[in-house]
């Protein structure tokens, strides 16, 4: 049985918790992690789902995602999916998420790295994964065509791409 804690609206814990797959209360919501791990040639690590995974089955998807569990900052939950799913040791603790997107009933921390990771390395969970490979954004863009890749804005991936360097911001620094 996995708890999530419950926030409000505006992401503040309210001290009570749920079981992940119950009903969500009014005005209740939850956090959300994913990491979008790239190379120096500018490629996303992306991994396909098990096809016995419930939700986007056989379908590929960002490096790494995942619910946080109760007690967790996004920090630590993102560490945990990153060690848990494919084995990959990052330290976030003194890290912002780069972005995060409101959907109905959470936060979605969305954190943008820059390593070199041999995947042949990686120790994927069976449970989650069955591979990753590293694409470009027009491989994406064409795997979101095909219906394959889980359907994220193109807009949304375009955004993880232009961001991956930038730090933190909104805007071009001149």
């Amino acid at each position: 049985m996995e708890l999530w804690d419950v926030y409000n609206r505006d992401r503040t814990k309210t001290n009570k918790t749920m079981v992940r797959g119950s009903e969500f209360e009014k005005d209740a919501y939850h956090l959300v992690v994913h990491a979008c791990v790239f190379n120096a040639k500018g490629e996303m690590l992306i991994q396909q789902r098990q096809p016995f995974k419930e939700g986007w089955s056989n379908m590929w998807d960002i490096t790494v995602g995942g619910s946080a569990v109760a007690g967790e900052s996004s920090q630590t939950a993102m560490e945990r999916e990153l060690m848990e799913e494919i084995g990959l040791k990052v330290d976030l603790q003194n890290v912002r998420p780069h972005i995060t997107v409101n959907f109905s009933v959470g936060f979605d921390d969305i954190y943008l790295i820059e390593k070199e990771v041999n995947i042949n390395e990686l120790k994927l969970q069976y449970e989650e994964v069955q591979q990753v490979k590293w694409a470009s954004m027009e491989e994406i863009f064409q795997m979101i065509d095909e219906g394959v890749f889980i359907p994220y804005y193109k807009s949304l991936i375009q955004l993880l791409f232009e961001q991956r360097q930038k730090k933190y911001g909104s805007h071009v620094k001149k």
